[in-house]
């Protein structure tokens, strides 16, 4: 039976309808004709895991301003695809989402690793801005040590999005997380992360 690791991207989230209007109003077209989209490790990272694995990597609803009640609904719609011994990994956005998530609610399946990249959380006069109600409460956090058997920290240094603090004061929460550091992935927008699939498939 395949190994099951299931991904969440990242997005925006607005608490305010007025700062969702002006970000549409000033932010660059996308998808434009002309664009040359870059290319990004998610692109293949089920090919790079291999056939041994069952990947999903679900579109989460309304990217652009994200609302935590949605995504929830649609993350428990996946529950009877998943079973014992999951792997969730999220990023930026999506990392946070897990933080929340699993710091609030069980589920009803054996999670085997939860791998958070570049997630932000509450530290001290920092304003987390386009992040709405994904913010996690780091009282509950670290109870998502009773809930998953293995939790990796991965941040870079140059990320210019979440600051390397953020991994810090999430480390501390969750004493017992592996904390892999880099210098040079930014906020994790580069073509290959061979990194995640060597420490996936190191899980056994």
């Amino acid at each position: 039976m395949k190994k099951q690791v299931f991904y969440l991207h990242g997005g925006e989230s607005y608490e305010k309808v007025e700062d969702f209007l002006y970000r549409l109003a000033t932010k660059d077209i996308w998808d434009l004709p002309s664009d040359t989209k870059p290319l990004k490790w998610t692109k293949t990272f089920a090919e790079n895991l291999g056939s041994d694995y069952e990947v999903f990597m679900p579109q989460m609803p309304n990217a652009q301003n994200a609302k935590y009640n949605e995504w929830k609904i649609w993350f428990e719609r996946h529950f009877e695809h998943l079973r014992d011994d999951v792997v969730l990994a999220g990023c930026s956005l999506g990392a946070m989402f897990l933080l929340r998530y699993l710091s609030e609610n069980n589920t009803p399946f054996r999670v085997k690793a939860l791998f958070i990249l570049a997630a932000a959380v509450p530290i001290d006069d920092v304003v987390l801005e386009d992040s709405g109600d994904f913010v996690c409460d780091l009282h509950l956090v670290p109870t998502i040590q009773e809930r998953v058997e293995s939790v990796v920290i991965m941040h870079s240094q140059d990320d210019f999005l979440v600051s390397y603090e953020h991994a810090l004061v999430l480390s501390r929460c969750l004493p017992k997380a592996k904390l892999v550091t880099f210098t040079d992935k930014n906020h994790f927008l580069v073509e290959e992360f061979p990194e995640l699939v060597e420490e996936i498939k190191g899980l056994g």
